[in-house]
């Protein structure tokens, strides 16, 4: 019975609905006017009437009890018409789609374009997928760069792994030094008065770390275990807390334990705590040090080389891709960074406080990256045409499969969170497309 009423409708709306279709002067931006009238205009005031209803006031009469006569005269009947506009909009859009036969690269833009008593025009502003011509995508001559790995490198790689397990220990006479970690309690004062945040209790302070107050650790240097000190400092003056930018305070210290780095020997009891399966000895950590410096080596040399060739094709192309498609991409990196920021424990505002910039400062960052990217993107979908490049589904399943099994999820899981069989299929063309561009150029 519903599924009959849902067709009733829908043929309601292709009897009520005209359609009218015009083209901007760039030949993928398009008008689409849709005009709903008649039946399934007057439900929709009805609806809107009965909404309005439910709260409506009038003297005389009992909340939710207004006939609506009265309450045209009273609000006007214009009132009903946005209601009933919005809740028509999606039939209307949905309507433009199918007799336009347009596919959409973006959002599409809606206007109202008249609204009264007997209807409702809508004015969507569709954008297609631009032309494009890739005059020439062969024999740019573009080579990978040579990876290396020098002894210099594997020493200097060697030298933060030992520092990444060089342990601390109590040093038991002498002064703090720089790189060394004080433990100490700490009270701030302005004029004799504490203020807040300005006390720590056994606390770690890193001397050369440049986490306190500019001044505070060099006048740490050269106090003693069980040693107490006033340190003066001055607050910067663009500091966070206003009633301490600039202001000068005393910080009483008191220094209770002093700690010294101690290296580590290349020994038995290092590999253990190092735990890399196979490494055992300085030869095998410096080779196993080497694959991993010449991993990094070669994706960062991959990811060069690939943007060098996309960079070469996109000179020799034309196309004039729409501001809105530009924006869109902006939207999308914008919040792949805010995710980003969020693993950082960082929100954007906390973000722009930081770098004393705004929302649209970072927009106008990303604003060249999104324009390659959707420029990249046009370019190997054409060229992908052109070589008639395919995945077929079998392809695409075993690629998911595989996938989901690489990030432990299931299948079904990791499809709906890449966006579906239909993006793995369009994954693998692309990159089937960027390793036949890797063979034509070199």
């Amino acid at each position: 019975m519903a599924k009959e009423k849902e067709t009733e409708n829908k043929k309601e709306i292709k009897k009520n609905v005209s359609k009218e279709v015009k083209k901007d002067k760039m030949k993928n931006v398009h008008e689409v006017v849709i005009k709903i009238d008649g039946e399934i205009w007057s439900k929709a005031l009805d609806s809107s009437f009965k909404k309005k209803q439910k709260t409506a006031k009038v003297d005389g009469f009992r909340k939710g009890k207004v006939p609506r006569d009265i309450y045209e005269k009273h609000f006007g009947k214009e009132s009903l018409f946005i209601d009933a506009a919005d809740s028509v909009l999606q039939d209307a859009y949905m309507k433009a789609m199918e007799e336009s036969k347009l596919v959409p690269v973006v959002q599409p833009a809606v206007d109202l374009k008249s609204l009264s008593e007997d209807g409702v025009e809508f004015t969507f502003k569709i954008i297609t997928k631009p032309e494009i011509k890739v005059k020439k995508y062969k024999g740019l001559n573009i080579k990978p760069e040579k990876v290396e790995v020098s002894e210099e490198e594997i020493n200097h790689e060697l030298g933060h792994l030992l520092e990444k397990y060089t342990e601390l220990v109590t040093k038991e006479e002498g002064t703090v030094e720089e790189g060394n970690t004080a433990v100490i309690d700490f009270e701030g004062f302005k004029d004799g008065v504490a203020f807040d945040g300005g006390k720590g209790e056994n606390y770690s302070l890193e001397i050369g770390s440049h986490t306190f107050i500019p001044g505070f650790e060099e006048q740490v240097v050269g106090m003693k275990a069980g040693e107490e000190k006033d340190i003066e400092v001055t607050f910067p003056e663009d500091y966070g807390a206003k009633d301490l930018a600039g202001s000068k305070v005393i910080f009483k210290v008191k220094v209770h334990e002093i700690k010294e780095k101690q290296n580590r020997d290349l020994d038995e009891d290092f590999f253990e705590d190092l735990g890399m399966e196979g490494v055992n000895s300085e030869e095998t950590l410096k080779e196993e040090i080497k694959k991993s410096i010449l991993a990094q080596k070669e994706m960062d040399v991959e990811n060069k080389y690939i943007d060098a060739i996309l960079e070469g094709v996109s000179n020799n192309v034309e196309v004039d891709i729409p501001e809105e498609m530009v924006e869109e991409e902006v939207n999308r990196l914008m919040k792949r960074f805010e995710q980003q920021m969020k693993m950082q424990g960082i929100s954007l505002d906390l973000y722009y406080q930081f770098t004393q910039s705004s929302e649209g400062d970072l927009r106008n960052q990303l604003e060249k990256e999104a324009y390659s990217n959707v420029l990249y993107r046009l370019m190997l979908e054409e060229i992908m045409n052109l070589e008639k490049i395919e995945v077929s589904l079998e392809e695409a399943e075993k690629e998911a499969e595989e996938l989901a099994n690489k990030y432990q999820m299931q299948k079904d899981e990791f499809l709906q969170q890449f966006g579906g069989i239909d993006m793995v299929q369009y994954d693998l063309e692309m990159r089937k497309t960027i390793e036949l561009l890797k063979e034509v150029n070199k």
